[in-house]
């Protein structure tokens, strides 16, 4: 009976040892399940301040967005405004170019017929005070001294026309008198050799005519084997791909005779 109660009392031992280490475990348990509850919690509180102030944010982006349209917007009307602009400054420009094109002869007759009854000319456009470009007034008057060149250069080739010898007859005829002598001098010196030479001309054509024909035709062209592009007959290697050259029929070697 004693060995009975003995064996009873260590069970019971172990069972209240195996409770206290599960209890223990259970605490610990407990203890990181309510820390991860108060993370999950403080996560959550996080994640809602997150939010508001990602909206905060889309919310400025959209402003930007629609700030930086209004600015292209802006972009594009000042765009067409200033385009316009230069097509009417142009316009105006071409206009007042043909306006004091036409100015300048009216000036001119006017001037001439003030001359005329004693009275001075009028003042430069410019020295009375216009907004005229510089330009305008040495591209017109450069024009206008030109013309005048123009037409008293074309005055005087009609008046001394026929008094003038043409320089192409004058040329020619040096250069004829010129390779005459030069026959002449050549005869006197080399008569023996003349026979010869003129026995030598046609060759010299025939020569030269065969030269030319020779320089006309192309030069003999093959099929590359590896990259099928036209190459010289006799190259040893391709230019293009790099690889050997070979010939669709080669030459036989030649059997040496005995000898």
């Amino acid at each position: 009976m004693a060995e009975e109660a003995e064996v009873e009392i260590l069970s019971k031992l172990e069972k209240i040892k195996e409770i206290r280490n599960k209890t223990v475990q259970l605490e610990k348990v407990k203890n990181r399940l309510k820390a991860e509850l108060e993370t999950v919690e403080n996560e959550e509180t996080c994640i809602q301040d997150y939010r508001t102030e990602m909206d905060l944010l889309m919310q400025e982006k959209m402003a930007h967005v629609e700030e930086l349209r209004l600015i292209h917007a802006d972009i594009n009307l000042m765009e067409t405004t200033v385009k316009q602009a230069e097509e009417d400054r142009n316009k105006s420009l071409e206009s007042a170019k043909q306006l004091f094109q036409d100015l300048r002869p009216l000036k001119h007759q006017v001037d001439m017929l003030r001359s005329s009854v004693g009275l001075e000319k009028l003042p430069d456009i410019r020295e009375a005070g216009e907004k005229l470009p510089l330009e305008w007034v040495i591209t017109f008057a450069y024009d206008g001294l030109y013309q005048v060149l123009c037409r008293l250069l074309e005055k005087q080739k009609m008046d001394y026309m026929p008094e003038m010898p043409d320089p192409t007859s004058m040329f020619s005829q040096n250069l004829v008198a010129a390779v005459a002598a030069q026959t002449m001098e050549r005869a006197s010196t080399s008569g023996m050799n003349k026979p010869m030479e003129s026995a030598r001309q046609p060759q010299v054509s025939v020569s030269h005519s065969a030269a030319a024909a020779f320089r006309q035709q192309p030069p003999p062209m093959k099929a590359c084997l590896s990259c099928h592009q036209q190459i010289h007959r006799n190259a040893p290697i391709c230019p293009l791909c790099k690889a050997k050259s070979r010939s669709r029929n080669p030459k036989k070697p030649k059997r040496k005779h005995d000898e």
